[in-house]
């Protein structure tokens, strides 16, 4: 007993002092609100590009945080670039090819400061922001931060409180940690492209980066869990993110079949290796995904599309048997439906008590009316494009609204703002800081 209250008094001391932690925290950035945003007072600098590092920060400026995106004045990210399309250029003066789409997706709710990190007068910048910032995140090869003055172990110094997260290919140690990640290599390196296609076809990627998108789920939520954490110790940590095992432990079932059953994997187009009927199906004129998950599933799809007799066929009476004997269920199920087209399928199943969809395009999947009824799309002004559409956050919340506070940013929108209201800055030393190159015009 006295062990359990000494455990208890122990839990609650340090609920006691997270709890005061993160109020001491907002009050410093912010003054309290009834309702604020969880990472409301939290600051965050980021120093990535393309999708993997700004689409983990995007989703950290969704949750309140104020995130100041890092960027080289001559073109920043890469992704400005990548078009097209581009959004439409509203000023006839401004002969750039305006917003790329690619863009405009990851970087909304942050702030865009322009600094060349090769000046001297850069890395002090950075350095004086680091003191005012909670958490870093950054994806460049392994070291060369810290060849820049800008790793983990100088700025821990600088600001012991700082979380220092780093999204790479492979990891910071290893033999293949000083290679380049790209999402499509990773894809093929980790076993994600080996089962991605038909089963008598060439591997193939997924429609999107999907190994950036999870590795950015994977670093957001380190993040969350290191904030957590110094709350209790007062410290800040190091995060080491990569591609390469984020894919892999994003296998799942197939990584299982093979650490547990010693299954080789193998691409099965749209069938799932462990569920039978479980897969798209053509139709008289397009294609419909069935997904019947149990026995009763089974026996409810027989029913609704006029396949009952095959509830009485030993071959098909469990999962497990329809697994054994796939393909001359799948036969069967193919001969039936391709009688009718997909609209008489959709209007038939409906109700039925066992999962099925229509194959969306993306046009017809921005129509569908659940999506609107939740209010996913955004309309947002932004400065040089006018009123555009994004994919707005797409957790609920019952203590607070997400929001799109910030479009994303023009290249260096927020120089001058962020010097001079969170460092301190004059104008004559941003001046100074203009003319040396250390950042953007």
């Amino acid at each position: 007993m006295q062990s359990f209250l000494s455990s208890f008094r122990t839990q609650a001391s340090i609920r006691t002092g997270f709890q005061q932690y993160l109020t001491l925290s907002v009050r410093s950035y912010i003054a309290p609100t009834t309702n604020p945003a969880p990472l409301a007072g939290i600051r965050v600098l980021d120093l990535t590009r393309v999708l993997a590092g700004p689409y983990c920060s995007m989703m950290l400026g969704d949750l309140g945080a104020e995130v100041i995106k890092i960027e080289h004045p001559k073109g920043g990210d890469d992704t400005r670039a990548w078009g097209p399309p581009f959004a439409d250029n509203k000023d006839i003066n401004d002969n750039t090819n305006g917003e790329s789409a690619y863009f405009l997706c990851a970087n909304r709710n942050k702030k865009s400061v322009t600094v060349n990190m090769k000046t001297k007068g850069g890395r002090q910048l950075l350095h004086d922001l680091v003191r005012h910032s909670d958490i870093l995140v950054e994806n460049y090869l392994p070291g060369k931060l810290d060849s820049m003055g800008m790793g983990y172990e100088e700025l821990s110094k600088i600001n012991p409180k700082l979380i220092y997260a780093s999204i790479t290919g492979y990891g910071q140690d290893g033999p293949y940690a000083d290679r380049p990640g790209y999402d499509v290599i990773i894809e093929a390196e980790a076993g994600l492209m080996h089962i991605t296609g038909e089963p008598d076809g060439s591997p193939v990627k997924v429609g999107v980066a999907i190994t950036d998108l999870t590795t950015g789920l994977y670093a957001k939520s380190a993040i969350l869990a290191a904030l957590i954490q110094r709350g209790v110790t007062g410290l800040g940590q190091r995060i080491d993110c990569s591609l390469l095992e984020s894919q892999v432990a994003s296998l799942a079932n197939i990584a299982s079949n093979y650490l547990i059953g010693g299954r080789e994997a193998k691409r099965m187009g749209t069938s799932h290796p462990s569920i039978v009927p479980y897969q798209v199906f053509p139709t008289k004129d397009s294609f419909v995904m069935i997904g019947a998950g149990n026995d009763g599933q089974f026996a409810k799809f027989c029913h609704q599309v006029g396949l009952s007799h095959l509830l009485e066929d030993d071959r098909f009476k469990t999962n497990s048997d329809r697994v054994q004997h796939r393909h001359a269920l799948v036969e069967l199920i193919k001969e039936r439906l391709t009688k009718e087209n997909t609209a008489h399928w959709l209007e038939q199943l409906n109700g039925a008590g066992f999962p099925f969809a229509p194959i969306n395009n993306i046009q017809q999947t921005f129509e569908h009316p659940q999506l609107k009824a939740r209010g996913l799309v955004q309309e947002i002004d932004h400065e040089r494009a006018g009123k555009i559409k994004v994919v707005g956050p797409p957790v609920k919340y019952s203590g607070f609204k997400q929001s799109i506070r910030l479009p994303p940013p023009l290249l260096g929108a927020h120089t001058n703002e962020v010097l001079k209201t969170v460092l301190g800055y004059d104008k004559n030393k941003i001046e100074a800081l203009r003319v040396d190159g250390s950042i953007g015009k």
